[in-house]
């Protein structure tokens, strides 16, 4: 993963920006407010087209070249003024480079009409790195998804279809790589009979190129001095011509019932991370939620811990668990951020406050020279902007307290109390939240979901989005998947005059948190063979032993010698993980119809099958987050509401299979083993 090629500026005397990499203007110099209001919002007939949506609709607008983000501000704007109150605007914009934060700021500064929106999208270009990279924007009315790097690349991995293309990069014979025919042909593979497009060139080839790949473009009248541009619609052409939609039947998005507005209502089971996230995803898109949490208080499990360390646990190797974590820190980091502000329009009056978390850095130490090199390997396979190499001065610096070793430092991470990013997500005005009630069996009837405690009805809907960890797997739909769950204990040691130096979050083995409310947070156990649920004497003297292995400065800063154990306090719960340590994030199938359905791939696991996955109808998983779910979970709640909303994927398609509950009884078929 190397460090993002961000846009090279100048600036012209009039303070509008100019690309240095392509010698280009971003847009005209005469306003490009109104061009980009002319070329991309008219002839997409933007306005007319929003004002036609229902409560509950969802727009997606794709574009090739973010740029400046003028042309999503002026989208947005529009869909402000045009739209009823209960419909989404999603925007898709490809950059391979984008600006940095204090260009962007400068360049949007030249419109004070935008200023509100501006403060918005400048309050979110947080932890921008290559990939997808997506974020909420107006208490999630407004989602924004960049996808940073190559516009074929990247377009070959999203997975929805776009109702209007913005076609935006710098003019073809400066940037020929964004305007060929593979990137014309993803277009067309991601619109829809009804998907327009428009573009300020007029060039003769783009024309033919997109003539080609079924879009019906001709030439009208451009903005300014620009004698002519290009707009038109999709014309699907014959099948066998049309770029390839198809996903592998077992991966395929269920068909969706047509439910009005007000039957859009979800039951989602476990209140932690994963559950208020999905709730409040799906509360985002007008969905009614019931909330249903075993316990008297929502995250208690594992989701309880005082301070809860967002922690990349990276492989310098592009696997899928790292690409995930990558993007979930991503929008973990910019939610905190928008949860901690009150946003215009914003549904709920509960914000996080400042004591609930800290972006104070994570210093992971080469406590011994395997670790050292291993974590050497590491930070040379990312960019200084996630993770950088220290030695022991430097990481001293840091820390605030003398160490012995360097390792690695994340700038841009820290901590959060999830409990109270927890009551946040869960505070709004569609979520209803239903404690002490201990959901054990599912059932459907007429098109509805029914969950049951022992002896009565919890509650009833077409949609079920379990996030109750491991105990999804007590539903006998569930059963099948291969979930394990694991002990974890958290200490909390009171903090001291000295102890207060400690800066940022240190770990290895164990870790130690900054001081919240006068105490610090240390952890954590890893217990596979206990089944108690309340902190043990035990553990708590194993954190304190991980604490003196970090660095002997903690136990002189924290005079842990002195503490009586028995007078500690901390929360024991389990994780929840898989076998391949990926969360679940998706539908659920009928476990012994899809054995029967695709048996054949015991015989040939290349065999193209194309009967339809015999899917349990509305039943949706979020679970198996493991330790790092305050970095996937909000983002598995986003992709959860887009399997739900038939939306385009937050993440890489082939990511989001990688996630899929589908996967391993594939495996199994493919490989011929027993489930």
């Amino acid at each position: 993963m190397a460090e993002i090629d961000h846009a090279k500026i100048n600036w012209d005397e009039q303070g509008q920006p100019l690309s240095s990499q392509f010698d280009d203007v971003y847009f005209s110099k005469t306003s490009g407010l109104d061009e980009s209001r002319h070329v991309f919002l008219q002839h997409n007939q933007l306005a007319e087209r929003f004002a036609a949506l229902n409560d509950g609709d969802t727009f997606v607008i794709g574009e090739t070249g973010l740029g400046t983000g003028l042309n999503f501000l002026s989208a947005w704007q529009c869909f402000l003024a045009h739209a009823p109150a209960g419909a989404r605007l999603q925007f898709i914009s490809v950059e391979k480079y984008p600006l940095q934060h204090s260009d962007l700021e400068q360049a949007l500064a030249l419109w004070p009409q935008l200023s509100e929106l501006r403060e918005q999208l400048l309050q979110q270009y947080h932890a921008i790195h290559s990939g997808f990279q997506h974020m909420q924007l107006a208490n999630g009315r407004i989602n924004l998804t960049l996808l940073i790097g190559d516009a074929l690349e990247m377009l070959q991995q999203l997975d929805g279809n776009v109702d209007a293309w913005f076609l935006d990069g710098f003019a073809p014979a400066k940037n020929p790589e964004m305007w060929n025919e593979q990137l014309f042909a993803q277009l067309a593979r991601l619109a829809k009979p009804s998907t327009t497009l428009a573009t300020f060139t007029s060039a003769g080839f783009v024309r033919r190129g997109l003539l080609t790949v079924g879009f019906a473009v001709k030439r009208v009248p451009g903005f300014g001095h620009k004698r002519e541009m290009l707009a038109g619609h999709f014309q699907p052409l014959d099948a066998a011509a049309q770029p390839s939609k198809k996903t592998a039947p077992w991966f395929a998005r269920p068909e969706q019932p047509q439910l009005a507005s007000e039957q859009r209502h979800a039951i989602v089971i476990g209140a932690g991370i994963a559950g208020c996230a999905s709730a409040a995803s799906l509360a985002a898109r007008g969905w009614r939620v019931t909330l249903i949490e075993q316990h008297e208080n929502i995250a208690q499990e594992a989701s309880g811990n005082a301070q809860g360390i967002l922690y990349l646990k990276l492989s310098a190797h592009a696997t899928a668990l790292s690409r995930f974590i990558i993007s979930g820190f991503g929008y973990s980091r910019r939610l905190l951020e928008a949860r901690s502000t009150q946003q215009t329009g914003n549904h709920s009056t509960a914000t996080l406050d400042t004591s609930d978390w800290d972006i104070c850095g994570i210093l992971q130490l080469g406590f011994n020279d395997k670790e050292q090199k291993r974590l050497d390997a590491l930070t040379a396979h990312f960019p200084e902007s996630l993770l950088r190499p220290v030695d022991a001065q430097q990481a001293s610096q840091l820390a605030g307290i003398p160490l012995e070793n360097g390792g690695a430092f994340y700038p841009e991470t820290g901590w959060v109390n999830p409990p109270a990013l927890c009551h946040v997500l869960s505070q709004h005005p569609l979520i209803t939240i239903k404690n002490n009630q201990h959901a054990i069996t599912l059932t459907r009837d007429d098109e509805q979901w029914q969950v049951h405690a022992e002896n009565t009805q919890i509650a009833t809907a077409p949609v079920v989005v379990l996030c109750n960890a491991a105990n999804v797997a007590q539903f006998s739909q569930t059963q099948h998947l291969p979930l394990s769950r694991v002990r974890g204990q958290t200490t909390q040691l009171p903090a001291t005059t000295a102890s207060h130096s400690i800066k940022t979050v240190v770990c290895a083995n164990g870790y130690i948190s900054p001081a919240r409310h006068n105490t610090h947070t240390i952890g954590a156990s890893f217990n596979f063979a206990d089944d108690s649920q309340e902190a043990t004497l035990a553990e708590h003297r194993s954190n304190l032993a991980l604490l003196h292995e970090l660095a002997p400065s903690f136990k002189l800063h924290l005079a842990t010698e002195a503490i009586d154990v028995a007078t500690l306090k901390g929360h024991a719960a389990f994780r929840c993980t898989s076998i391949d340590y990926l969360p679940l994030v998706g539908p659920v199938a009928q476990h012994e119809a899809f054995m029967q359905t695709y048996a054949d791939l015991r015989k040939d696991a290349r065999l193209p099958l194309s009967q339809p996955c015999p899917w349990h109808k509305g039943l949706y998983v979020n679970t198996a987050h493991g330790s790092r779910g305050l970095l996937s979970a909000p983002l598995a709640g986003e992709l959860l509401a887009a399997w739900v909303c038939a939306e385009p994927l937050p993440i890489p398609l082939e990511l989001a299979q990688n996630c899929h509950p589908n996967r391993f009884a594939l495996r199994a078929l493919m490989r011929n083993t027993p489930e």
